[in-house]
Protein backbone atom coordinates (compact mmCIF):
# COMPACT_ATOMS: atom_id res chain seq x y z
CA UNK A 1 0.00 0.00 0.00
CA UNK A 2 1.24 3.47 -0.83
CA UNK A 3 -0.01 7.02 -1.31
CA UNK A 4 0.94 10.64 -0.74
CA UNK A 5 -1.27 10.93 2.34
CA UNK A 6 -3.30 8.59 4.52
CA UNK A 7 -1.08 5.51 4.19
CA UNK A 8 -0.70 4.67 7.85
CA UNK A 9 -4.32 5.27 8.83
CA UNK A 10 -5.60 3.25 5.88
CA UNK A 11 -3.09 0.48 6.62
CA UNK A 12 -4.36 0.31 10.20
CA UNK A 13 -8.00 0.22 9.05
CA UNK A 14 -7.26 -2.58 6.58
CA UNK A 15 -5.38 -4.50 9.24
CA UNK A 16 -8.30 -4.13 11.66
CA UNK A 17 -10.70 -5.42 9.00
CA UNK A 18 -8.63 -8.45 8.03
CA UNK A 19 -7.53 -9.24 11.57
CA UNK A 20 -11.16 -9.35 12.68
CA UNK A 21 -12.12 -11.60 9.78
CA UNK A 22 -9.16 -13.96 10.24
CA UNK A 23 -9.51 -14.06 14.04
CA UNK A 24 -6.08 -12.64 14.74
CA UNK A 25 -4.16 -14.10 11.81
CA UNK A 26 -3.26 -10.80 10.16
CA UNK A 27 0.05 -8.92 10.33
CA UNK A 28 0.98 -5.36 9.43
CA UNK A 29 3.96 -3.04 9.47
CA UNK A 30 4.08 -1.15 12.76
CA UNK A 31 4.03 2.65 12.96
CA UNK A 32 5.32 4.07 9.65
CA UNK A 33 7.95 1.43 8.90
CA UNK A 34 7.68 2.06 5.16
CA UNK A 35 11.20 2.61 3.81
CA UNK A 36 14.13 0.44 2.71
CA UNK A 37 14.76 -0.53 6.34
CA UNK A 38 11.22 -0.66 7.71
CA UNK A 39 9.67 -2.77 4.96
CA UNK A 40 12.17 -5.68 5.19
CA UNK A 41 11.93 -5.48 8.99
CA UNK A 42 8.14 -5.72 8.81
CA UNK A 43 8.41 -8.72 6.50
CA UNK A 44 10.89 -10.42 8.82
CA UNK A 45 8.50 -9.93 11.76
CA UNK A 46 5.57 -11.62 9.97
CA UNK A 47 4.62 -14.99 11.50
CA UNK A 48 4.70 -17.89 9.06
CA UNK A 49 1.08 -18.87 9.76
CA UNK A 50 -0.47 -15.46 8.93
CA UNK A 51 -3.41 -15.35 6.56
CA UNK A 52 -2.87 -11.69 5.63
CA UNK A 53 0.08 -9.29 5.60
CA UNK A 54 -0.47 -5.54 5.17
CA UNK A 55 2.58 -3.46 4.34
CA UNK A 56 2.95 0.30 4.03
CA UNK A 57 5.46 1.50 1.43
CA UNK A 58 6.76 5.05 1.08
CA UNK A 59 9.24 6.86 -1.12
CA UNK A 60 10.63 10.31 -1.84
CA UNK A 61 12.66 9.48 -4.95
CA UNK A 62 12.00 7.57 -8.17
CA UNK A 63 13.07 3.92 -8.04
CA UNK A 64 12.51 3.44 -4.32
CA UNK A 65 8.97 2.05 -4.65
CA UNK A 66 10.08 -0.43 -7.30
CA UNK A 67 12.64 -1.92 -4.94
CA UNK A 68 10.20 -2.18 -2.06
CA UNK A 69 7.44 -3.74 -4.14
CA UNK A 70 9.76 -6.40 -5.50
CA UNK A 71 10.69 -7.30 -1.92
CA UNK A 72 7.05 -7.56 -0.77
CA UNK A 73 5.61 -9.14 -3.95
CA UNK A 74 2.05 -8.05 -3.06
CA UNK A 75 -1.04 -9.92 -4.18
CA UNK A 76 -2.94 -6.63 -3.85
CA UNK A 77 -1.24 -3.28 -4.50
CA UNK A 78 -3.06 -0.09 -3.45
CA UNK A 79 -2.45 3.56 -4.26
CA UNK A 80 -4.50 5.78 -1.93
CA UNK A 81 -3.84 9.22 -3.39
CA UNK A 82 -1.38 11.34 -5.34
CA UNK A 83 -0.52 14.75 -3.90
CA UNK A 84 2.52 17.08 -3.78
CA UNK A 85 4.30 15.31 -0.91
CA UNK A 86 8.11 15.27 -1.42
CA UNK A 87 7.57 17.27 -4.62
CA UNK A 88 10.97 18.87 -4.04
CA UNK A 89 12.43 15.71 -5.63
CA UNK A 90 10.11 15.57 -8.67
CA UNK A 91 9.36 17.82 -11.62
CA UNK A 92 5.62 17.81 -10.85
CA UNK A 93 2.80 15.63 -9.53
CA UNK A 94 2.91 13.39 -12.58
CA UNK A 95 6.42 12.43 -11.52
CA UNK A 96 5.08 11.48 -8.10
CA UNK A 97 2.33 9.42 -9.77
CA UNK A 98 4.91 7.56 -11.87
CA UNK A 99 7.05 6.85 -8.80
CA UNK A 100 4.06 5.59 -6.80
CA UNK A 101 2.95 3.43 -9.73
CA UNK A 102 6.19 1.48 -9.42
CA UNK A 103 4.33 -0.50 -6.73
CA UNK A 104 2.64 -2.48 -9.52
CA UNK A 105 5.97 -3.78 -10.80
CA UNK A 106 6.25 -6.18 -7.87
CA UNK A 107 2.72 -7.59 -8.13
CA UNK A 108 2.47 -11.37 -7.81
CA UNK A 109 1.05 -13.25 -10.80
CA UNK A 110 -2.70 -12.66 -10.97
CA UNK A 111 -2.44 -9.82 -8.46
CA UNK A 112 -4.87 -6.92 -8.16
CA UNK A 113 -4.14 -3.22 -8.54
CA UNK A 114 -6.41 -0.83 -6.62
CA UNK A 115 -6.57 2.76 -7.91
CA UNK A 116 -8.19 6.05 -6.79
CA UNK A 117 -10.91 6.72 -9.36
CA UNK A 118 -11.19 10.40 -8.35
CA UNK A 119 -7.51 11.20 -8.87
CA UNK A 120 -6.60 13.54 -11.74
CA UNK A 121 -3.78 11.05 -12.38
CA UNK A 122 -6.13 8.07 -12.66
CA UNK A 123 -5.51 7.42 -16.38
CA UNK A 124 -1.75 7.56 -15.83
CA UNK A 125 -1.94 5.15 -12.89
CA UNK A 126 -4.21 2.75 -14.76
CA UNK A 127 -1.91 2.66 -17.77
CA UNK A 128 0.98 1.81 -15.46
CA UNK A 129 -1.00 -0.92 -13.68
CA UNK A 130 -2.17 -2.52 -16.92
CA UNK A 131 1.45 -3.33 -17.80
CA UNK A 132 1.55 -5.80 -14.91
CA UNK A 133 -1.99 -7.04 -14.30
CA UNK A 134 -5.41 -7.34 -15.84
CA UNK A 135 -7.08 -7.28 -12.43
CA UNK A 136 -7.83 -3.66 -11.57
CA UNK A 137 -10.28 -2.26 -9.02
CA UNK A 138 -11.14 1.39 -8.52
CA UNK A 139 -12.50 3.21 -5.49
CA UNK A 140 -13.79 6.63 -4.54
CA UNK A 141 -16.81 8.88 -4.96
CA UNK A 142 -16.97 8.50 -8.74
CA UNK A 143 -20.09 6.82 -10.11
CA UNK A 144 -17.81 4.69 -12.28
CA UNK A 145 -15.72 3.32 -9.38
CA UNK A 146 -15.95 -0.39 -8.58
CA UNK A 147 -16.15 0.50 -4.89
CA UNK A 148 -17.90 3.81 -4.37
CA UNK A 149 -19.66 6.00 -1.86
CA UNK A 150 -23.41 5.97 -2.49
CA UNK A 151 -24.33 8.22 0.44
CA UNK A 152 -22.79 9.56 3.63
CA UNK A 153 -23.81 11.70 6.58
CA UNK A 154 -22.25 12.75 9.92
CA UNK A 155 -22.95 10.38 12.81
CA UNK A 156 -21.64 10.40 16.40
CA UNK A 157 -18.38 12.15 15.54
CA UNK A 158 -17.80 9.92 12.52
CA UNK A 159 -19.68 9.16 9.32
CA UNK A 160 -22.53 6.83 8.37
CA UNK A 161 -21.71 5.52 4.90
CA UNK A 162 -23.57 3.52 2.31
CA UNK A 163 -21.15 1.97 -0.17
CA UNK A 164 -21.45 -0.15 -3.28
CA UNK A 165 -18.78 -2.83 -3.58
CA UNK A 166 -19.29 -4.09 -7.11
CA UNK A 167 -22.62 -5.96 -6.85
CA UNK A 168 -22.87 -5.66 -3.06
CA UNK A 169 -24.24 -2.85 -0.87
CA UNK A 170 -22.90 -2.14 2.60
CA UNK A 171 -23.90 0.40 5.24
CA UNK A 172 -21.48 1.03 8.08
CA UNK A 173 -20.33 3.68 10.52
CA UNK A 174 -16.81 5.02 10.09
CA UNK A 175 -15.46 6.17 13.44
CA UNK A 176 -12.97 8.62 11.93
CA UNK A 177 -14.31 12.03 10.78
CA UNK A 178 -13.42 13.81 7.56
CA UNK A 179 -14.07 13.35 3.84
CA UNK A 180 -10.54 12.03 3.26
CA UNK A 181 -11.33 9.13 5.60
CA UNK A 182 -14.54 8.39 3.68
CA UNK A 183 -12.55 7.96 0.46
CA UNK A 184 -9.87 5.90 2.17
CA UNK A 185 -12.50 3.59 3.65
CA UNK A 186 -13.48 2.71 0.08
CA UNK A 187 -9.88 1.64 -0.55
CA UNK A 188 -10.13 -0.60 2.51
CA UNK A 189 -13.32 -2.23 1.22
CA UNK A 190 -11.75 -2.73 -2.21
CA UNK A 191 -8.70 -4.41 -0.67
CA UNK A 192 -10.83 -6.61 1.60
CA UNK A 193 -12.85 -7.71 -1.42
CA UNK A 194 -9.74 -8.37 -3.52
CA UNK A 195 -8.05 -10.31 -0.69
CA UNK A 196 -11.07 -12.54 -0.06
CA UNK A 197 -12.04 -11.00 3.27
CA UNK A 198 -15.47 -10.24 4.65
CA UNK A 199 -17.13 -6.86 4.03
CA UNK A 200 -19.35 -7.01 7.10
CA UNK A 201 -16.31 -7.61 9.32
CA UNK A 202 -14.60 -4.66 7.64
CA UNK A 203 -17.55 -2.39 8.40
CA UNK A 204 -17.56 -3.42 12.06
CA UNK A 205 -13.80 -2.94 12.34
CA UNK A 206 -13.93 0.59 10.91
CA UNK A 207 -16.74 1.48 13.30
CA UNK A 208 -14.55 0.53 16.26
CA UNK A 209 -11.26 2.10 15.18
CA UNK A 210 -9.69 4.61 17.54
CA UNK A 211 -7.67 7.60 16.41
CA UNK A 212 -3.94 7.15 15.82
CA UNK A 213 -1.42 9.25 17.73
CA UNK A 214 -0.23 12.03 15.44
CA UNK A 215 -2.75 11.06 12.76
CA UNK A 216 -6.15 12.19 13.94
CA UNK A 217 -6.31 11.06 17.55
CA UNK A 218 -8.76 13.19 19.53
CA UNK A 219 -8.33 14.18 23.13
CA UNK A 220 -10.40 15.96 25.73
CA UNK A 221 -7.96 18.23 27.55
CA UNK A 222 -8.10 20.30 30.70
CA UNK A 223 -8.19 24.07 30.10
CA UNK A 224 -8.46 26.10 33.29
CA UNK A 225 -11.56 24.98 35.14
CA UNK A 226 -13.06 23.49 31.99
CA UNK A 227 -12.16 21.29 29.06
CA UNK A 228 -11.41 21.59 25.38
CA UNK A 229 -10.83 19.30 22.42
CA UNK A 230 -7.53 18.54 20.72
CA UNK A 231 -7.07 17.01 17.26
CA UNK A 232 -3.60 15.47 17.04
CA UNK A 233 -2.31 15.53 13.45
CA UNK A 234 1.25 16.30 14.52
CA UNK A 235 3.04 13.43 12.80
CA UNK A 236 3.27 14.80 9.27
CA UNK A 237 1.90 17.31 6.78
CA UNK A 238 1.71 18.00 3.06
CA UNK A 239 -0.63 20.29 1.11
CA UNK A 240 -3.31 17.61 0.64
CA UNK A 241 -3.40 16.49 4.26
CA UNK A 242 -3.33 20.11 5.47
CA UNK A 243 -6.43 20.93 3.42
CA UNK A 244 -8.21 17.83 4.67
CA UNK A 245 -7.54 18.45 8.34
CA UNK A 246 -8.26 22.19 8.22
CA UNK A 247 -11.59 21.25 6.65
CA UNK A 248 -12.13 18.79 9.48
CA UNK A 249 -11.48 21.56 12.01
CA UNK A 250 -14.09 23.64 10.22
CA UNK A 251 -16.72 21.04 11.09
CA UNK A 252 -15.80 20.94 14.78
CA UNK A 253 -17.99 22.42 17.46
CA UNK A 254 -16.66 24.49 20.32
CA UNK A 255 -16.28 28.05 21.48
CA UNK A 256 -13.34 28.79 19.16
CA UNK A 257 -11.39 26.97 16.47
CA UNK A 258 -7.62 27.19 16.80
CA UNK A 259 -5.15 25.90 14.21
CA UNK A 260 -1.53 25.27 15.21
CA UNK A 261 0.18 24.70 11.87
CA UNK A 262 3.83 23.77 11.42
CA UNK A 263 5.88 24.06 8.26
CA UNK A 264 5.41 21.53 5.46
CA UNK A 265 8.78 20.19 4.32
CA UNK A 266 10.20 18.92 1.01
CA UNK A 267 8.03 21.13 -1.21
CA UNK A 268 10.91 22.60 -3.19
CA UNK A 269 10.47 25.77 -5.21
CA UNK A 270 6.69 25.75 -4.68
CA UNK A 271 6.95 25.79 -0.89
CA UNK A 272 5.94 29.45 -0.55
CA UNK A 273 2.98 28.93 -2.90
CA UNK A 274 1.67 25.93 -0.95
CA UNK A 275 2.04 27.65 2.40
CA UNK A 276 0.42 30.93 1.36
CA UNK A 277 -2.46 28.98 -0.20
CA UNK A 278 -3.57 27.89 3.27
CA UNK A 279 -5.14 31.30 3.95
CA UNK A 280 -8.35 30.54 2.05
CA UNK A 281 -8.98 27.13 3.68
CA UNK A 282 -8.41 28.70 7.12
CA UNK A 283 -10.97 31.37 6.27
CA UNK A 284 -13.45 28.78 4.97
CA UNK A 285 -13.05 26.77 8.19
CA UNK A 286 -13.79 29.92 10.22
CA UNK A 287 -10.63 29.50 12.26
CA UNK A 288 -10.53 32.02 15.10
CA UNK A 289 -6.78 31.90 15.71
CA UNK A 290 -3.94 30.51 13.60
CA UNK A 291 -0.60 29.85 15.30
CA UNK A 292 1.99 29.39 12.54
CA UNK A 293 5.23 27.63 13.38
CA UNK A 294 8.48 27.47 11.41
CA UNK A 295 10.36 29.36 8.74
CA UNK A 296 8.21 28.18 5.83
CA UNK A 297 5.05 29.41 7.57
CA UNK A 298 6.39 32.97 7.64
CA UNK A 299 5.07 33.58 4.12
CA UNK A 300 1.54 32.76 5.27
CA UNK A 301 1.91 35.14 8.21
CA UNK A 302 3.03 37.86 5.80
CA UNK A 303 0.02 37.21 3.55
CA UNK A 304 -2.38 37.45 6.49
CA UNK A 305 -0.65 40.57 7.75
CA UNK A 306 -1.11 42.15 4.31
CA UNK A 307 -4.86 41.64 4.54
CA UNK A 308 -5.38 38.43 2.58
CA UNK A 309 -8.66 36.79 3.60
CA UNK A 310 -8.00 34.48 6.50
CA UNK A 311 -8.05 34.41 10.30
CA UNK A 312 -8.04 37.91 11.77
CA UNK A 313 -6.07 36.64 14.75
CA UNK A 314 -2.78 34.91 14.05
CA UNK A 315 0.79 34.70 15.26
CA UNK A 316 4.04 33.35 13.90
CA UNK A 317 6.89 31.81 15.86
CA UNK A 318 10.00 29.79 15.11
CA UNK A 319 9.68 26.71 17.30
CA UNK A 320 7.22 24.37 18.94
CA UNK A 321 8.38 25.55 22.36
CA UNK A 322 7.52 29.16 21.54
CA UNK A 323 4.19 28.05 20.10
CA UNK A 324 3.31 26.14 23.26
CA UNK A 325 3.97 29.18 25.45
CA UNK A 326 1.74 31.36 23.26
CA UNK A 327 -0.96 28.72 23.08
CA UNK A 328 -1.14 28.11 26.82
CA UNK A 329 -1.73 31.81 27.40
CA UNK A 330 -4.46 31.96 24.76
CA UNK A 331 -6.58 28.88 25.39
CA UNK A 332 -10.03 29.06 26.94
CA UNK A 333 -12.48 26.35 27.96
CA UNK A 334 -14.43 24.78 25.07
CA UNK A 335 -11.77 25.60 22.46
CA UNK A 336 -11.06 23.05 19.71
CA UNK A 337 -7.38 22.90 18.75
CA UNK A 338 -5.85 21.31 15.65
CA UNK A 339 -2.10 20.58 15.76
CA UNK A 340 -0.69 19.77 12.31
CA UNK A 341 2.79 19.95 10.81
CA UNK A 342 5.72 18.01 9.40
CA UNK A 343 7.24 15.65 11.94
CA UNK A 344 10.54 17.51 11.98
CA UNK A 345 8.76 20.54 13.48
CA UNK A 346 8.28 18.64 16.73
CA UNK A 347 4.66 19.67 17.28
CA UNK A 348 4.04 16.38 19.06
CA UNK A 349 5.64 18.07 22.08
CA UNK A 350 2.68 20.50 22.12
CA UNK A 351 0.25 17.59 22.08
CA UNK A 352 2.19 15.89 24.85
CA UNK A 353 2.15 18.99 27.01
CA UNK A 354 -1.58 19.61 26.53
CA UNK A 355 -2.49 15.98 27.22
CA UNK A 356 -0.09 15.61 30.17
CA UNK A 357 2.05 13.22 28.17
CA UNK A 358 -0.83 10.86 27.35
CA UNK A 359 -0.68 11.22 23.57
Amino acid sequence: MTGSAGKTGTKEALYAALDRYSRGRAHRSVKSYNNHVGVPLSLARMPADCDFGIFEMGMNHAGEMRALSKIVRPDVAIIITIAPAHIEFFKDESGIADAKAEIFEGLADGGTAILPADSPHYARLRAAAEKYTGNIMTFGFSANADVRVVDHMPADGGTLITAKVRENMLSFTLSQPGEHWIGNSMAVLAAVSAAGGDLASAGLAMAEMGGLAGRGARHTIRIGDGTGHLIDESYNANPASMLATIGQLGQASGARRIAVLGSMKELGTKSAQYHSALAAPLAAAQVDFALLVGQEMEILAQELNAGVEGPANFAHCATAQEALALLQNYLCASDTILVKGSNSMGLSSIVSALTDGKN
